[in-house]
């Protein structure tokens, strides 16, 4: 299904610096999950420049083990339900509808695994950027921390009729968000409807290539550290630490600091055609 028969194993877990076990324990997930939260970026530099973005593993593969590149969550569970495959979880996936606080309905724009083992279920989210560092089980009522950043996951009517779950987060500052007494807010709300290769490529198109869509014109990247997190909004670079009072860090670059802070800051290295066509983008 996942294709995990063509995935290179070896290459992908050198990649992530996983030199542990293979079998498909709980051990082995939460191991895997973080190693490929801390390696791998989730980034959009391909929808910028081009409106396409190519979701076949073999491209995925090349694209993003081996190489200082990332990609959205969609390229994120092609790899790793490749691998998960391939080491013998028992999984499907998902979609999600990303809110971040928004009373608004938005579509299912977030892919996201579903581990099953020994009759428990675990959310597996490693394609979100600002992705948890361990994978949560999903239970009723779960609260938990991976030792750094707080989650809290409800199940609960996610859209007008229909139950699901809901990952929440701390809430932001931002004017409009919609937060509970205490505090938190949602991030993205799914079902257990399972979906395939063939789903993923219908939402990954609209992603990359449609107007209405957040993330094909304007340049994204996050990549999150055991204690900070990086953010990037076209040219506006944001730190966030976890039990930081007050504002993010934030600054506006000027164009041509971008391709060094995508390198330094993000660990994704652009060719020098991509860079001369970023530069012209944001100028």
């Amino acid at each position: 299904m996942w294709n995990g028969d063509a995935l290179d194993l070896d290459a992908y877990l050198a990649h992530l610096g996983h030199r542990g076990d293979r079998t498909p324990t709980l051990a082995t997930l939460r191991a895997l999950h973080r190693a490929h939260v801390l390696s791998v970026r989730w980034e959009n530099v391909e929808a910028v420049l081009r409106k396409y973005r190519p979701l076949d593993l073999e491209s995925v593969q090349a694209k993003m083990v081996g190489n200082a590149r990332g990609g959205t969550c969609f390229e994120h569970v092609t790899l790793y339900a490749a691998a998960l495959e391939r080491l013998g979880f028992e999984f499907f996936v998902v979609q999600g509808r990303v809110s971040m606080g928004s009373p608004t309905i938005r579509p299912e724009t977030h892919a996201m695994a579903i581990v099953e083992l020994e009759g428990r279920r675990w959310l597996s989210d490693v394609g979100f950027g600002a992705s948890p560092l361990e994978p949560i089980e999903l239970t009723d009522a779960t609260d938990v921390t991976d030792a750094v950043w707080p989650y809290r996951l409800r199940r609960q009517e996610v859209t007008p009729g229909e139950t699901g779950w809901a990952l929440y987060q701390p809430a932001d500052q931002r004017e409009g968000t919609e937060q509970t007494a205490d505090g938190w807010m949602v991030r993205h709300t799914f079902t257990l409807h399972r979906q395939y290769p063939v789903d993923l490529k219908v939402s990954n198109h609209y992603g990359a290539s449609s107007p209405h869509s957040p993330f094909s014109d304007r340049l994204c990247l996050q990549r999150v550290h055991p204690d900070r997190l990086h953010l990037l909004d076209n040219r506006r670079l944001t730190t966030i630490r976890p039990g930081v009072a007050g504002f993010p860090e934030t600054r506006e670059l000027e164009p041509n600091e971008v391709p060094k802070v995508l390198a330094d800051v993000f660990g994704v290295e652009l060719s020098t055609r991509d860079v001369d066509l970023l530069l012209a983008k944001l100028a």
